[in-house]
């Protein structure tokens, strides 16, 4: 998949809410402080006018936030957990606007979901991916930051989040906002995952996006 085209579509503050389109969806989760936005950025090649505000207070995003690309389908960021300063109201706020999304019959045909190559998963995590599995919505582990560790280590480290989290290998990506690594196979898994839902939904396979 090639990036031609991206534009901010809006925030979605209620699960209930319209959409800003019929696109198909991929959601992005992860804790707070996991590099989200930082990856979002590299992953859509606009590490030099952001589309999504990389902030050093955890818990930046508090909605659901749209990015239409190519206009093919949207990018969707969810509001990050764990270590997030924000009002308890607000934080409360976000389990029900997260699992409304994710349970709308128009809402994301996968999610990609994000951990820390220098942290073990936590009770969030897997939750997270316990609830993805019970909706039997596809998953895909990215591992962030991983040119904090040296070659040797990382293939360990790989292989413990995997086991840990109970996934397949084919569901794993290292990734690296610094250097890009993994943003091509990345961008190969969500074009796999939209021409599925592409060929699920017509009965027939659309051209790459």
């Amino acid at each position: 998949m090639k990036i031609r085209s991206v534009e901010f579509s809006g925030t979605v503050m209620d699960a209930g809410s319209p959409l800003p389109g019929d696109l198909p969806q991929v959601a992005f989760s992860g804790r707070s402080n996991v590099g989200k936005s930082s990856l979002i950025n590299t992953l859509l090649g606009r590490t030099r006018s952001k589309v999504a505000h990389v902030s050093s207070t955890p818990g930046k995003t508090q909605g659901l936030n749209f990015y239409r690309v190519n206009d093919r389908f949207f990018l969707v960021d969810l509001p990050g957990f764990g270590f997030a300063k924000v009002p308890d109201h607000v934080r409360e706020a976000w389990k029900p606007l997260v699992e409304g999304y994710l349970t709308r019959h128009d809402g994301p045909s996968g999610v990609v979901h994000l951990v820390d190559c220098r942290r073990d998963p936590t009770a969030d995590d897997q939750r997270m991916i316990g609830y993805l599995s019970q909706l039997e919505l596809p998953m895909l582990l990215v591992i962030t930051k991983i040119d904090k560790l040296t070659r040797g280590k990382r293939r360990e480290v790989v292989n413990r989040l995997t086991e840990a989290l109970e996934l397949d290998q084919d569901q794993v990506i290292a990734f690296s906002s610094k250097t890009g690594e993994g943003r091509a196979e990345l961008l190969e898994a969500l074009s796999a995952l939209l021409t599925s839902r592409d060929t699920t939904a017509s009965g027939m396979v659309k051209g790459d996006a």
